[in-house]
């Protein structure tokens, strides 16, 4: 029997809420770069369609911009029904988004945690995603990381002098991040407005630890078109992996 620090969240008790209301703008795309695709499917099917293989992964809320939600209920109307994804309205920035995901489920006493995850990270593992679940379901909060590879450099460019930053300690955040979605409600509460680049930032405002969980590297956030040639390198060895 596992021990209790290993046990993954109960089935259907964890919702995940993917941001795709951004303008990707750095991709260079007419059309929204979850659009793209990847293997013939579009990024964000394969983002939502990994969350949604996961037992303790009760609901996908896919949070989209106005812009964009009749291509999701028209051109892509079959793949949601696939998965079962809930389409929700968006705002200008990331944290809009959340906080409308979080809105949405609200009448819903089943889910405990939410899971947020970037709909241009297609390539998400179901052992980090298990083992992220495991230590949120310990400590409340906890994340997927990697260690920065290289040297770091502190310093201007073209401004003469630098200095190496020791990177023991230095993680490269990715997602999924999950939370007790009692606990992100609450630091959404106190948000104000203030900037904050994720939404384990705001947790860790309200004197809350997260847990840092190490991740695959290969967890690869879309934001250059030439992204996709590595992606698609990375889902091949995946799928080479699980065979």
């Amino acid at each position: 029997m596992p021990a209790p620090d290993q046990i993954i969240p109960a089935a259907g008790s964890i919702a995940a809420i993917l941001p795709a209301a951004g303008s990707g703008q750095r991709f260079g795309a007419a059309s929204n770069k979850l659009f793209a695709e990847l293997a013939g499917k579009p990024l964000w099917f394969h983002a939502a369609s990994r969350l949604a293989g996961s037992k303790s992964v009760g609901r996908v809320v896919l949070v989209v911009s106005q812009a964009d939600e009749s291509v999701f209920k028209n051109r892509y109307a079959a793949m949601v029904e696939q998965l079962g994804v809930e389409l929700v309205l968006g705002g200008s920035e990331r944290t809009d988004s959340v906080q409308a995901g979080l809105d949405h489920l609200t009448d819903d006493s089943l889910v405990e945690w939410v899971a947020i995850h970037d709909a241009a990270r297609p390539l998400i593992r179901p052992s980090d995603m298990a083992a992220v679940f495991v230590a949120a379901q310990r400590t409340g909060a906890a994340i997927l990381a990697t260690p920065v590879p290289g040297t770091v450099k502190r310093g201007r460019l073209g401004n003469g002098g630098s200095r190496t930053v020791d990177r023991r300690e230095l993680w490269l955040a990715l997602t999924p991040q999950v939370f007790r979605i009692g606990l992100l409600r609450q630091a959404y509460q106190k948000h104000n407005g203030r900037p904050a680049t994720d939404d384990a930032q705001l947790v860790e405002r309200m004197g809350h630890e997260v847990t840092l969980v190490q991740g695959s590297a290969d967890n690869l956030k879309i934001t250059y078109p030439e992204d996709l040639s590595v992606a698609e390198a990375i889902l091949a060895t995946q799928l080479y992996q699980s065979k």
